[in-house]
């Protein structure tokens, strides 16, 4: 339920009334939009307390939320957010670009990477530490010692780092040295490490599980918020469809219908979307075409000794002529890079 606070309202009438929603055993979430004050009232059967909390001086209506999701729908909050990650910023009419290797295999390909995406204009440097593979003999990633490497990077080029968290255990290792936690489409509905992250201060970058409908990878993002990390950013990132000339099918669809549903910033990655370098800088493209808050890309110096997802890199040069056509896509669309 959504409570609309009257314009105006003191401070001592808002504490009055989250004090009332705690003791009838719910969560007040409060959001201050540019005009009102609301309250998203969550918790089981937070109707029957519709005419108990309206009866408030300082409630100028009571809004049932129809949505599953509650704290990341369209109902609770209309303005789109705008997620800060030291500084950089992932929503509002920036396009912001994410790039780097899938994994951090040595220290020099990194150092040469980041240095590449930093002079193209990226915003952010990707990364992996912990890798999730299908196989078992598959390089897994260099752990602690690649989150070390990532930071010297960011110190070097200034860059915010993004890599993956796998576990619940590595949430607070990894959030010492990143500065957005990525939930990868493996783990988009580990309910344990979503609840776990979403304790972190960090933001979030959440994947789309390779099989979830919309409705459940924006459930997975309510976990997230629900915990009091209301800094979720959503990866579209390819599902699993008949289609095998790609790697998945790139769900573009999913941009326009998020925007009406979710005030939650929507960035896409055509790299895992479809896996193949050749098809990837099209995607990019329509992805900020079709109204995308950002994309993430994987680059690598040297995509045939890359020790993982080498087929799918773009080489620096690619991705310098990439962000060139991008802002030119942007500027269309009334953003910028």
């Amino acid at each position: 339920m959504i409570l609309t606070l009257k314009s105006g309202v003191k401070k001592s009438d808002v504490d009055a009334l989250t004090r009332k929603i705690r003791e009838l055993g719910l969560t007040p979430h409060l959001s201050r939009g540019a005009v009102k004050v609301i309250i998203g009232v969550i918790g089981e059967n937070e109707h029957k307390y519709k005419s108990v909390l309206e009866s408030f001086d300082s409630v100028e209506s009571a809004t049932p939320i129809l949505k599953p999701y509650k704290l990341v729908s369209r109902e609770f909050r209309k303005e789109n957010s705008v997620i800060d990650a030291r500084g950089a910023l992932i929503g509002g009419t920036r396009v912001a670009v994410m790039a780097g290797p899938c994994s951090v295999d040595t220290r020099d390909n990194l150092f040469t990477c980041a240095r590449a995406v930093k002079k193209s204009g990226a915003h952010f440097l990707r990364g992996g530490a912990f890798k999730p593979r299908t196989s078992p003999y598959s390089f897994q990633g260099h752990g602690l010692a690649a989150l070390k490497i990532l930071a010297e990077a960011r110190k070097m080029t200034g860059l915010p780092v993004i890599t993956e968290v796998m576990d619940t255990r590595q949430v607070e290792t990894v959030a010492r040295y990143v500065d957005i936690l990525q939930v990868g489409a493996r783990n988009s509905q580990n309910f344990d490490l979503l609840k776990e992250v979403g304790q972190s201060k960090k933001p979030v970058l959440l994947k789309r599980g390779m099989a979830n409908t919309i409705e459940e990878w924006l459930m997975s993002a309510e976990y997230v918020v629900s915990r009091g990390n209301k800094n979720v950013i959503l990866c579209e990132r390819g599902i699993r469809t008949f289609e095998n000339s790609t790697r998945f099918t790139l769900d573009l669809n999913a941009i326009p219908v998020l925007k009406h549903l979710t005030h939650l910033p929507v960035v896409v990655d055509p790299s895992h979307g479809v896996g193949v370098r050749d098809y990837i800088p099209a995607m990019a493209l329509a992805a900020v075409a079709a109204g995308a808050d950002g994309v993430i890309l994987e680059v690598h110096p040297k995509p045939t000794e890359a020790l993982s997802d080498g087929p799918q890199a773009l080489l620096p040069v690619m991705f310098d002529d990439l962000m060139q056509d991008l802002r030119r896509i942007a500027e269309a669309v009334g953003r910028s890079l």
